[in-house]
């Protein structure tokens, strides 16, 4: 089952493994949540988690997800999933790096399967003074996202730690989506150095780690997976989602600096400005609509999960003022940012009501001929 709205074969979505929304289920089962009903109303079916052969499309995922985190009141879901598996649920992928003979092969083998787990993440290790871990989303659009990166790179210290018998720490982990600071958890995982609303997301280990012996190291073995890796890869079809996703993320990290322009959007994805509107054309968009879909999206987001008080909101957003913003999400709406906000918390006691906030497209509500009137940090090109 897909979006309705979806402008791609169900076919060419990006596709994972699905493990933490196997976790997700189970553990919304056991404490007494409706999990069925919440795969039904992020296009799932209880089949797709029960059978480990299938695997699920990210999009949805990520949805479900993000409402078994909301029934749960969890704002933290994706990390507290990341400590319950045992590690060699991840199958063929944990093996091949758990076989490699020192860190930065491991990291180099878990950066060329990324695909094998999730084709929605790109994962590229960078060694250098340092040793990065960058994660791109691909097909799929990260501001939607905070539960499943959050279980990636907890995953990937908990990977380490195993693989070393030592009580690694990272150097510095960098999120994209924004949180009001709460983390005194992540902060105890991860080390002191996690910042969010960063323009990447990534993991930065010791130059030190590059070396490190991997305890369970098997040359013979890794010979072997390695290459049932690669006939997997040579086997799965590419699924590269949808282009609005992409442009979608490109945009994202750029709107608090009032720099998600067309033309800095086409540069940054390597396009013309034409190529951009003919290929957003193509799946039934225009790029300001699309920037007001995002901007409609992220909004529900912060206003659900967090704190943050609305003239902040209003900035990460692209607007100047406070007052733009909730301009235009009563326009979107019906209701103010605070209203919204007060709705949010009520629901959490059924995260199954679908509310007003949630149901207006506010493509539809956009005035014709300039969907864009209101001026924003973005449409004035402001650093």
């Amino acid at each position: 089952m897909t979006d309705r709205a979806s402008p791609f074969r169900f076919d060419e979505v990006p596709s994972a493994a699905g493990l933490i929304s196997r976790l997700a289920y189970r553990t919304a089962k056991a404490r007494g949540v409706a999990a069925d009903k919440l795969l039904n109303l992020s296009g799932l079916t209880a089949n797709q988690i029960q059978n480990t052969h299938l695997r699920i499309p990210v999009r949805e995922q990520l949805k479900f997800v993000n409402q078994v985190a909301i029934a749960l009141r969890d704002e933290f879901l994706g990390f507290h999933l990341a400590q319950m598996p045992d590690l060699q649920q991840l199958g063929l992928y944990y093996y091949v790096l758990a076989s490699s003979e020192t860190m930065l092969d491991a990291f180099q083998r878990g950066s060329r399967y990324t695909s094998i787990v999730n084709e929605g993440v790109s994962q590229k290790c960078v060694d250098g003074s340092d040793l990065r871990l960058l994660l791109c989303y691909r097909g799929v659009s990260r501001h939607l996202d905070c539960h499943q990166i959050e279980f990636w790179m907890a995953g990937i210290v908990r990977i380490c730690r195993q693989l070393t018998g030592l009580r690694i720490y990272p150097s510095n982990v960098r999120l994209s989506h924004v949180r009001d600071g709460r983390c005194a958890e992540l902060v105890e995982f991860f080390g002191q150095d996690i910042e969010f609303g960063a323009p990447v997301d990534e993991i930065v280990f010791p130059r030190r780690i590059r070396d490190l012996r991997v305890v369970s190291a098997d040359s013979y073995l890794n010979e072997l997976l390695v290459k049932y890796c690669e006939e997997a890869l040579s086997q799965r079809e590419t699924r590269s989602g949808s282009f609005s996703s992409d442009v979608e993320n490109a945009i994202a990290p750029l709107l608090p600096h009032g720099k998600a322009r067309v033309e800095e959007i086409a540069r940054r994805i390597g396009m013309s400005q034409r190529t951009v509107a003919r290929r957003l054309s193509a799946e039934g968009v225009t790029f300001t609509r699309l920037l007001e879909r995002l901007r409609f999206d992220l909004a529900k987001r912060y206003l659900t999960e967090g704190t943050l008080p609305i003239s902040e909101l209003a900035w990460l957003l692209g607007y100047q003022e406070a007052a733009a913003f909730s301009h235009a999400f009563k326009r979107w709406t019906g209701q103010t940012p605070r209203e919204a906000r007060a709705r949010a918390q009520q629901k959490q006691t059924d995260p199954t009501d679908n509310g007003h906030a949630e149901e207006v497209d506010p493509q539809n509500t956009l005035p014709p001929g300039d969907p864009s009137k209101l001026r924003s940090r973005t449409d004035l090109g402001r650093d």
